[in-house]
């Protein structure tokens, strides 16, 4: 059995957004990501969801592994919206079914609720498949820099979150393999009745700790045998610079939130 994750790779190719640095990108892509609660209107969404199209096209990424990086989250969040159909009761009654009531205004936000955070979701997807490894540390150790220079464990904490990406496929291999051999024992958490798949969890997430905990303790060896220190000076194969390319992605950003506001 194998665990299929493509949330997090990389996909290469020679296009705009892949050459924009990657501090730029970030910001870029947190700013949009944040300001989908700005969406509470239908222009307000069909701008975000063309924006953010356009960005895919730019960024020349096959739609289908596009989408499949992140269609299981996208499912969860369409059942939370859901949710709405139940909790909103304001606006004209569309349905009624005994003590259930569902308003206009309730499928509304239930849709509203999906797509805009669907649409967060496409930009993380988009920096993750155009942006790699090493690239998002080295943004993320620019970021904290300020918490370095004053004395905090800036750079530490890039080295813990480019190890947290470099070792997701290794643990979902791992994953992997503990289920094959629950399986192959008759305790595969995907047999059984409902009560023996839960229990079936608890020595896989125990099996994963020990694994991960082994990774983590091998890593620390092979850093400590390097003479590894966190607040060394560091130069890069690739310095970092803000490019023009950088600038019009800024500014179509700030266009964007314009005009996601002026729809309000």
């Amino acid at each position: 059995m194998a665990l299929r994750i493509t949330i997090g790779q990389y996909y290469h190719a020679d296009s705009p957004v892949h050459r924009l640095d990657p501090r730029a990108k970030l910001a870029c892509a947190l700013v949009l990501m944040v300001t989908v609660i700005l969406i509470v209107t239908p222009a307000q969404l069909v701008l975000g969801m063309a924006f953010v199209a356009a960005v895919v096209a730019i960024a020349r990424l096959p739609l289908a592994r596009f989408l499949d990086s992140i269609r299981p989250l996208v499912v969860i969040l369409a059942i939370l919206g859901l949710f709405n159909l139940f909790y909103v009761h304001t606006g004209t009654v569309v349905l009624s079914l005994g003590p259930i009531t569902i308003t206009d205004e309730a499928v509304w936000w239930a849709v509203c609720y999906t797509l805009r955070l669907s649409v967060a979701l496409l930009y993380g997807a988009l920096v993750l498949l155009t942006t790699t490894q090493v690239q998002l540390a080295d943004a993320f150790d620019a970021a904290l820099a300020p918490v370095s220079r004053l004395g905090g464990p800036g750079h530490e904490l890039a080295m813990v979150f480019a190890l947290m990406l470099r070792f997701i496929p290794t643990i979902a291999d791992e994953a992997s393999a503990i289920i094959d051999a629950q399986t192959a024992r008759g305790g595969g958490p995907g047999e059984g009745s409902f009560t023996h798949r839960v229990r079936s969890i608890g020595p896989l997430l125990v099996a994963l700790l020990g694994s991960a905990a082994r990774h983590a303790d091998g890593v620390a060896r092979a850093l400590d045998a390097r003479c590894y220190e966190g607040a060394a000076t560091r130069s890069h194969w690739h310095p970092l610079r803000f490019g023009e390319g950088d600038a019009i992605a800024a500014t179509l950003t700030v266009a964007y939130l314009v005009a996601l506001c002026l729809l309000a």
